[in-house]
């Protein structure tokens, strides 16, 4: 479906649902990590892509107060007081609630919007690990925006849906998909640090395609072990602050200074701390080699890093370990991990360009034979950040 047939595909049922079609159309990209899982919130680095899978909201101001949200990707209508003193949960919709705290959070900031109708419609695999939450949050952004007629710095936007999705909607996540969805740039990879907020571009060769492997095994993060690794990742800077004072974060341990007091820390942490401090270090490195095409170095920090996934982070799942064996088996590969949070979702290669549909088709049919499940796997490219359709 090109741009025009989904710009007529949302208008149609915007009328059938609204009575009137939509005057606003914003958009939000998902994200891939292509290397950093977890370092986010460890304030380290991130070496992420703004894909071109993404959210669209259609939407239209009304005249009094009341907010209505709908999706063509799930069931359920949300509509709330946008002036209430406080907006509410809806726990009969739950997508719905990455709108409403995005809503809750600028009315607290004093960011003025009126009511509105709103259709969303997202190409992105949702619970998959491409950050289908966040896209939907800065389309929101997005959208209150042009209601509003007032516009934020965009890092400001990103901490602020980043706090909407921590304390409205209950998961305790970093920056990084906020931030990749609202400041990503058209063709190419951004390495994010995660501490200053700040960010530069890194090239992806134009012979190197990344492809996005979806295990198709859903995961849920709201009181999930996600909560637990993060926990264990802040118990463990705690402790090694006791003999390095200035630590604040793992980001600020080095590989040698963990390795002194490891035998200080407790089970798992000093398996979670390790998996992070080696996982930071792999992001500086592919920066540096992506560019350069060295397939070596790609193909040595991806499989250390599913490595660390899977025995330090313990992030793996049967499909995921099912996916990286024909991953790493397609035509073409390069090299191959996970991507996102972990606990199944979408994984990732770096693939020849040359031999992407044959990649593809290897990867399709090992992965059934050894699952029982279609996977669904694509060809992605670096998209531009969160902002009106074209």
């Amino acid at each position: 479906m090109n741009q025009d047939e989904r710009r007529a595909l949302l208008t149609q049922a915007f009328v059938q649902r609204f009575g009137q079609p939509p005057s606003i159309w914003v958009r939000a990209p998902g994200r891939v990590d292509l290397m950093g899982s977890h370092t986010d919130y460890n304030l380290g680095y991130v070496l992420t892509l703004p894909v071109d899978r993404d959210t669209w909201m259609a939407a239209r101001p009304r005249t009094d107060r009341i907010a209505c949200v709908q999706s063509l990707n799930a069931a359920g209508s949300s509509c709330f007081d946008v002036e209430a003193e406080v907006i509410a949960r809806d726990e009969a919709v739950p997508w719905a609630n990455y709108v409403r705290g995005v809503a809750a959070v600028f009315r607290t900031e004093g960011r003025p919007f009126t009511g509105f109708d709103s259709l969303a419609h997202s190409t992105i695999p949702l619970s998959s690990g491409l950050s289908s939450s966040a896209a939907l949050e800065a389309a929101t952004a997005m959208l209150l925006q042009a209601l509003g007629g007032w516009q934020d710095e965009p890092v400001r936007l990103a901490l602020l849906c980043q706090r909407a999705e921590n304390r409205f909607v209950g998961v305790n996540c970093g920056i990084l998909d906020q931030y990749t969805s609202i400041l990503g740039q058209a063709g190419c990879a951004l390495l994010l640090d995660c501490r200053d907020l700040t960010s530069r571009p890194v090239t992806v060769p134009a012979d190197i395609q990344v492809v996005i492997c979806d295990t198709r095994a859903k995961r849920e993060l709201t009181g999930s072990e996600y909560g637990d690794r993060r926990a264990q990742c802040e118990e463990g800077a705690r402790l090694l602050a006791r003999f390095y004072p200035g630590v604040i974060a793992l980001r600020d341990v080095s590989l040698a200074q963990f390795e002194a007091h490891q035998a200080d820390l407790p089970e798992p942490v000093a398996r979670r701390c390790r998996f992070i401090i080696e996982e930071n270090e792999r992001v500086l490195r592919l920066a540096e080699a992506l560019p350069r095409g060295d397939r070596a170095a790609i193909r040595a920090v991806t499989a250390a890093s599913y490595a660390g996934a899977r025995d330090l982070y313990e992030i793996a799942s049967p499909e995921m370990e099912a996916m990286l064996e024909a991953m790493q088996a397609g035509t073409g590969v390069i090299g191959a991990r996970q991507a996102g949070a972990g606990f199944g979702g979408c994984m990732v290669a770096f693939v020849e360009a040359g031999a992407t549909q044959a990649f593809e088709a290897d990867v399709r049919r090992s992965y059934a034979a050894a699952t029982g499940i279609e996977p669904e796997i694509y060809p992605v490219r670096a998209a531009a950040g969160a902002g009106e359709c074209a």
